[in-house]
């Protein structure tokens, strides 16, 4: 696997890309089910989700259990929704939070990864968050980036290892009695 990491000051975006030993839909469906979202997090404040459709049009909100220790409750839910699907080539999702009225209130920030099929077996995967649109009210009460830069190598490290998981268990899948 080679992999690249780069924070662009400038344009407030930090990237990561790994290639991927797996075709870049079966990349796509695992990035498309929320359940596998923990798994692949980097950080471990995803804890679990709590809608379990697959993403499949934007617009699509899926919620996300969390946890953080430097959050003020500790343990609380993000709302996510899907701002670009474009199988098996590109998803992304901006996050925020569901306000007292009921509200949806998102922070600006956006999560996006960008699939290269580099042949029939082999993908490029880019990671990217994105904070350009953050006010900056906001930027003045979180840090941005919240992470530091390895924390997207380790998300896509770990989607790989997802990845080839599922690349192995679909043909055993294909061949079970309906």
């Amino acid at each position: 696997m080679t992999s690249n990491t780069v924070t662009d000051t400038a344009t407030d975006t930090v990237t990561a890309t790994l290639t991927f030993a797996v075709p870049a839909a079966t990349v796509f469906g695992v990035l498309a089910d929320p359940t596998t979202h923990a798994a692949i997090d980097g950080t471990g404040w995803v804890q679990e989700s709590v809608d379990r459709a697959p993403l499949t049009a934007v617009g699509q909100v899926f919620r996300m259990d969390m946890h953080h220790a430097k959050h003020p409750d500790g343990d609380y839910q993000v709302v996510n929704q899907v701002v670009v699907l474009d199988a098996p080539r590109a998803i992304g999702w901006k996050t925020g939070t569901v306000a007292e009225d009921g509200e949806m209130v998102f922070g600006d920030w956006i999560w996006r990864y960008d699939l290269v099929p580099l042949g029939p077996a082999t993908a490029e995967v880019t990671l990217s968050y994105d904070w350009s649109a953050v006010s900056a009210a906001r930027r003045a009460v979180i840090q941005f980036p919240p992470f530091g830069p390895d924390h997207l190598i380790n998300s896509l490290r770990h989607l790989a290892e997802l990845a080839e998981r599922a690349e192995l268990a679909e043909p055993a899948a294909l061949a079970e009695p309906a």
